[in-house]
């Protein structure tokens, strides 16, 4: 691997901008950004999502990684923007998120574990500003009431047993409150969508922790901390720029999921790659129907961007899990399954042409695929008039990627140019559920939508304070295209259903709970932490990419 420094030098970025943290990662600071923009056209954006997911995942982002290698190794000048892992998959059920194989992003284990300390600054900022909140109510010093309270506390594990707590504090005490994960804070959406320091506190200050009993909102502005939740944050905001495996820069920052929260990397970091290179490829978490949906609605409409290209991420074992194949059958051929899994895909793929820009398929493969099985998927592509390329980027790196990115390139070669504007799948005056009745018919082809009566509640006083036109942030099952996630495949003839909402006015976003959905999520049976340890020598094994 060349020093980080080497990296930002070839990208363009004066010394004077790069805090090296190490040989092989550095922070950027902001002030690189308006240069690169004034000097260059911007890039091309390419846009990662994926079908949806086994429980593993489906190779988003070693699909990534290896479209970006394979790029490079055409000649062109290609950048990542990826988000950061939590610690929480990392330790639980996933077991790492830097790509893997030959497209990884390095140091890995460092990216898996602390990497830069962000996610420390954001779960320390999350935490000050509930102690104050609290601390105020137990002096009596703040106008908001006990019951009032929506600020939750955080932590970047996966533990069932934080969802709920209650505070025993003075004038708090009893009052109801509880953990959701590092990923899933409102700091972490407000980090991810901010464009700079003002904007940061901006955003910060407006922040709703509560209401008063008069049903008046209660900013964090009011708790007079902003500037020291700005002090931890300070050098979080700054993207990290790291490599691949092969060499090809990468801006990694910030990390919210997208079953839970918005799912995109910063707009800062995905700014500087397009700043920085020719094409610029970004990915978003699990399938379109989640990610996907937000970085165009939620991401795409705060920040102006306007992806060029969209790629699907597909693999033949999730094709047969949604054509009814168990998990523990999946490496046994089954084309018959594929064809019924196919549908699934089709869904996706109706969504994402929806926005009038290229799409392809990308068939992540696995050495248990066959060529019966992915020419069930070649032929479906080939009939749907979209682009398909099998992507062997885990076993081959940028090699393995070159056929995907080709495929890529002449799909940017065909469309339209310059790339039309984005169509946003509802205006921003429109109500909540008709922003929600409009992303379930588009993106998980539902009927409609039904909101609880604690939802519509809920709704009515975050409508009389303000707060009814912000986008609209659904929280979601990932293993389904319904709210249900025991229904695979494509269903039909259903409906979904939003028990409660909840607020990040400082992120701009409504969110809203469908389902079982939780924000704190839980360890499965066997987590992925049983299997990391430290050798004799002090090398770190067992973590996915490591």
């Amino acid at each position: 691997m060349q020093p980080i420094t080497e990296t930002a030098g070839k990208l363009g970025i004066p010394p004077g901008l790069v805090t090296a943290l190490g040989c092989d990662k550095a922070k950027i600071a902001l002030d690189a950004l308006p240069a690169a923009e004034a000097r260059r056209k911007t890039g091309r954006l390419i846009l990662v999502s994926a079908i949806t997911p086994t429980p593993a995942g489906e190779g988003k982002t070693v699909t990534s990684i290896g479209l970006a290698q394979g790029l490079a190794r055409l000649g062109k000048n290609a950048a990542l923007a990826l988000r950061q892992p939590s610690m929480g998959p990392v330790f639980g059920r996933k077991g790492g998120a830097a790509g893997g194989g030959k497209s990884t992003i390095e140091p890995s284990r460092d990216i898996n574990l602390h990497f830069t300390g962000d996610f420390h600054a954001v779960t320390a900022a999350n935490n000050l500003l509930a102690a104050v909140v609290d601390n105020q109510l137990h002096f009596g010093q703040t106008r908001l009431k006990p019951s009032g309270v929506l600020w939750k506390r955080v932590l970047d594990v996966n533990d069932r047993a934080l969802r709920h707590t209650h505070l025993a504090v003075g004038t708090a005490a009893g009052r109801a409150s509880g953990f959701d994960i590092t990923a899933a804070s409102e700091i972490m959406a407000i980090l991810c969508l901010a464009g700079s320091l003002q904007d940061l506190r901006a955003r910060l200050d407006s922040i709703v922790v509560g209401f008063a009993p008069d049903g008046s909102p209660v900013r964090a502005a009011e708790f007079k901390v902003t500037g020291a939740l700005l002090a931890l944050l300070r050098d979080a905001l700054q993207p990290n720029l790291v490599c691949s495996a092969e060499g090809v820069p990468a801006f990694v920052h910030g990390g919210p999921f997208a079953n839970i929260a918005h799912g995109c990397n910063s707009v800062l970091a995905t700014r500087m790659a397009l700043a920085h290179a020719d094409y610029a490829v970004t990915e978003a978490g699990f399938a379109f129907d989640l990610g996907g949906e937000k970085f165009i609605d939620i991401k795409c409409r705060a920040a102006g961007l306007n992806p060029a290209a969209i790629v699907l991420v597909a693999t033949i074992r999730a094709l047969k899990m949604h054509g009814g194949v168990p998990l523990d059958a999946l490496a046994t051929p089954a084309p018959e399954a594929v064809d019924a899994g196919l549908e699934n895909l089709a869904q996706h793929i109706a969504a994402a042409r929806s926005f009038d820009r290229p799409v392809t398929v990308a068939l992540n493969h696995f050495p248990t695929d066959t060529e019966a099985e992915i020419g069930r998927v070649r032929e479906f592509c080939s009939k749907a008039g979209v682009a398909f390329a099998v992507s062997d980027v885990f076993a081959r790196g940028g090699a393995g990627g070159m056929e995907l990115a080709q495929a890529v390139l002449e799909g940017l070669d065909a469309a339209r140019t310059p790339t039309p504007p984005l169509e946003f799948t509802y205006t921003e005056d429109a109500p909540a559920p008709k922003k929600l009745a409009a992303i379930a018919h588009r993106f998980y082809g539902a009927e409609g939508v039904v909101l609880e009566p604690a939802a519509a509640e809920r709704l009515s006083l975050f409508e009389n304070a303000g707060y009814g036109a912000l986008p609209v942030c659904v929280a979601k099952t990932q293993n389904s295209l319904s709210d249900d996630p025991k229904k695979p495949g494509r269903p039909r003839n259903f409906k979904i259903t939003v028990r409660d909402f909840e607020l990040a006015a400082g992120a701009g976003f409504l969110v809203a709970l469908t389902g079982q959905m939780v924000r704190m999520p839980a360890l499965p049976r066997t987590p992925a932490a049983e299997q990391v340890d430290v050798d004799a020598d002090g090398r770190i094994t067992g973590i996915l990419g490591a």
